[in-house]
């Protein structure tokens, strides 16, 4: 079963690896966004760093919107997403595998360049330190969360635009107390508080967002 998981992922990643550099479109996006966003603003290093967290969590959620709508498409287009559904293992680890594949292409590469995002936006270490953490474990809630779109709307010619609608409602948590924690180490204040409820929201999402978007790739298939 886990063997069906484990190739899952190492086929997800080697098609990503195939593709040339589409997988880096995300991250170009999210550094553009945290580069180009002094420009539009007022660029004192304490306003900057005052804003750091919402800015850094809405590029990073809109870099993860952008390469959601292909998690499911190329294997529903070529037929492969039939012949996973028929395996011995369950759809539900399937989807755990392909959304685990697909955060270590962007969640995963995101928290990496956080220490950057901290540069250009003038975050002290320690606030840099709560914003690599934050990403570190809710960007895996975001990809969770924003597979149940890209699973709705698989079967639709240009569901991508449709993705965000559908999920930004229930990604709104996440960037409310993740841009919170970053804003108390600011002040100086402890951010154990925070995590503990990013670790809540990424259990949650990983006990019940598999079923939910097994059972809409079955709807799917099946329509």
């Amino acid at each position: 079963m886990w063997a069906s998981v484990w190739a899952v992922i190492s086929r997800d990643l080697k098609l990503t690896m195939r593709q040339g550099g589409e997988w880096l479109n995300p991250l170009c996006f999210f550094v553009m966004v945290i580069t180009l966003f002094p420009l539009a603003i007022d660029s004192t290093p304490a306003k900057l760093a005052a804003m750091a967290g919402g800015i850094v969590w809405i590029a990073a959620l809109l870099s993860v919107l952008l390469s959601m709508d292909s998690l499911f498409r190329q294997d529903y287009e070529d037929g492969s997403l039939e012949q996973l559904m028929v395996s011995s293992a369950p759809l539900s680890l399937i989807v755990i595998g392909k959304v685990f594949a697909h955060w270590l292409q962007t969640g995963a590469c995101l928290t990496l360049l956080s220490p950057i995002a901290a540069l250009l936006l003038h975050l002290p270490e320690q606030a840099a330190y709560a914003l690599f953490l934050t990403l570190l474990m809710g960007t895996p809630t975001l990809s969770l969360l924003s597979a149940i779109g890209a699973a709705l709307t698989v079967s639709l010619r240009k569901g991508g635009v449709l993705v965000p609608l559908l999920t930004l409602p229930l990604h709104i948590p996440i960037i409310i107390f993740a841009t919170a924690a970053v804003q108390a180490s600011l002040s100086g204040l402890a951010i154990e508080g925070y995590l503990a409820l990013l670790a809540a929201f990424l259990v949650l999402a990983l006990t019940l967002t598999p079923l939910a978007v097994a059972a809409a790739l079955r709807l799917a298939v099946g329509g």
